[in-house]
């Protein structure tokens, strides 16, 4: 079975909702599952005396670790550094990485920095156009 593990920022709550809904779209549209750090971290978010990065870390390579394939949010002038960092290790394992731009702002290498952009899959420019990627290549 699939399972995509979806890397974003998700430090702020518009990020966090925007997170949210993305997976909700992507549980309605595709027979995968969705691994969304938010979700999975959030023990780790809301421990006692503060965030528990070490749990943090774990929890992602772990879910890393048993994903398929991985929808990577490269919006910003820099994409965000922990999102880099799991494309970056996706790529390392073989996983395939669809590179997610909404941002309209030209980047490095047309679409973002060209370790990511050249280590994706694909670029897609909106969440529509990930899902149709998923039903074609899962």
């Amino acid at each position: 079975m699939t399972s995509i593990y979806f890397a974003a920022p998700l430090f702020t709550a518009a990020e966090r909702a925007w997170n949210a809904d993305c997976a909700e779209q992507l549980r309605a549209a595709l027979s995968a599952t969705i691994l969304v750090p938010q979700e999975f971290c959030a023990p780790c978010d809301q421990a006692e005396g503060g965030p528990d990065f070490g749990g943090i870390f774990t929890a992602c390579v772990e879910h890393l670790d048993r994903c398929s394939h991985v929808l990577a949010v490269l919006d910003g002038a820099d994409p965000d550094s922990g999102t880099c960092w799991e494309a970056g290790y996706a790529y390392a394992k073989g996983l395939p990485v669809i590179g997610l731009r909404t941002d309209w702002r030209p980047a490095e290498d047309g679409s973002a920095n060209c370790m990511l952009s050249r280590s994706c899959a694909s670029v897609v420019t909106d969440l529509a156009a990930a899902i149709a990627w998923f039903h074609q290549h899962s």
